[in-house]
């Protein structure tokens, strides 16, 4: 597995003064990344063997470089000459004060240094505020569709409902059962990622937080905040849930990279809306999991997985929010407002999305694009379709079926 968009990342990043952290969800291949395909390309690019310093502090062996002064000297000791050394670091988060022992590491000029780890800061979106401004994020996701692709040899179709239905952990290429896969994913939610978000929160009430998370998975793509959701566990499970535990249990969510917000925003008046929002889970597969496997819609399955490959391509995605005024029959205007699925910003460039499972008749498509033509500016807007060609419709919004969007990095150019 290649994994392209981070390595090259990383080589981009090479020798620009900074501490190169590699973050992303537990299991989703941050080690491989660093170990494997950053490594070899060091080695491939001339780069002598002695002159890439590689601990995995997680290893036994290693126990005694968990001391932050030992770490240091260590790394010290390896540099024999001016040439440029690499310090790459596993589950650096093993050794205490290793944000005061990465620093110092950028005191000399001839060592680049990257690192992973899986404690709270680094499964948190604030672990660049650990190193003062000296800290450079490569975030990493789960296997896109295209990565999944890679090396298999049936159809897209096929590769489409294994993936959509289990995700992208890079794990789960060596396991061939479902019933395997199913099992690999249930122990892992259970046993990895519940019991970090739980001991690294002391969470006392477990039932609460994992009966919010429940809800999370099965209403993906819709619009929520604290407030509702207290409202709705009140009046359906008669569970009394302020909306600041909500809050700080949804925070909790997407410090493990779990889950991620879109923010919705006003087109027209050009500013945030504030709530509600939506949430959309970094792997789908841990999503379906969670539910027992018992909820597959793919209409939002679909929504899902834009979204991240959305996220992956380096968009800032929110929910847009168009006006739409009508009349009714008594010839009296009405306001109301059309949801855009996503607005994607990414430097100066913006694109507006509609995620459509299906378009069977002229009346859905009308219906899918309404919120695009009521938007007034000239951004390019486009509606991602499953069951459909990529073609221009007779008013000139581009239908991008889905599968020439997932498989083509320039699909969106």
């Amino acid at each position: 597995m290649k994994r392209e968009l981070y390595l090259d990342q990383l080589i981009r990043k090479k020798h620009n003064g900074r501490i190169k952290i590699i973050t992303g969800v537990r299991r989703c291949g941050k080690t491989y990344l660093l170990f494997n395909l950053f490594y070899n390309y060091l080695l491939e690019n001339n780069v002598s063997e002695d002159h890439i310093i590689r601990l995995a502090l997680d290893d036994r062996g290693n126990k005694e470089l968990r001391n932050p002064d030992k770490l240091y000297d260590y790394v010290k000791k390896h540099i024999c000459n001016n040439g440029m050394y690499y310090v790459l670091l596993d589950e650096v988060q093993m050794v205490p004060e290793f944000e005061d022992v990465l620093n110092g590491f950028l005191y000399i000029e001839n060592v680049d240094v990257y690192v992973t780890g899986s404690n709270a800061k680094f499964l948190s979106k604030d672990i660049i505020t650990e190193f003062r401004g000296r800290g450079d994020q490569i975030h990493m996701q789960p296997l896109s569709f295209s990565e999944f692709m890679q090396g298999r040899g049936d159809s897209i179709e096929s590769a489409w409902r294994v993936y959509s239905m289990y995700g992208g952990l890079p794990g789960l290429l060596t396991i061939d059962s479902e019933q395997d896969k199913v099992s690999y994913l249930k122990n892992i939610f259970e046993e990895t990622y519940m019991r970090d978000i739980l001991e690294r929160n002391s969470v006392r009430n477990t039932a609460e937080l994992k009966e919010l998370l429940n809800y999370l998975a099965s209403s993906i793509g819709g619009l929520t905040n604290p407030k509702k959701l207290s409202d709705t566990f009140k009046s359906v499970k008669n569970v009394s849930m302020h909306p600041d535990t909500i809050k700080n249990y949804i925070d909790y969510f997407e410090d493990a990279f779990l889950v991620s917000k879109a923010n919705r925003y006003d087109i027209k008046g050009r500013k945030y809306i504030g709530t509600p929002l939506k949430y959309y889970f970094s792997d789908i597969g841990l999503r379906n999991a969670r539910l027992g496997f018992r909820q597959y819609e793919e209409t939002h399955i679909m929504e899902n997985i834009v979204y991240n490959e959305l996220i992956s391509r380096g968009y800032n995605v929110d929910v847009g929010v168009v006006e739409n005024t009508v009349r009714d029959e008594n010839g009296r205007k009405n306001k109301r407002q059309l949801e855009v699925d996503f607005v994607c910003n990414l430097g100066s460039n913006r694109i507006y999305i509609q995620s459509a499972y299906s378009m069977p008749t002229k009346e859905k498509e009308e219906q899918e694009q309404l919120s695009l033509v009521k938007i007034p500016d000239s951004f390019n807007k486009l509606i991602i379709c499953k069951d459909s060609p990529t073609h221009y419709n007779d008013i000139g919004i581009k239908i991008l079926n889905l599968f020439d969007f997932l498989l083509d990095a320039n699909s969106l150019n």
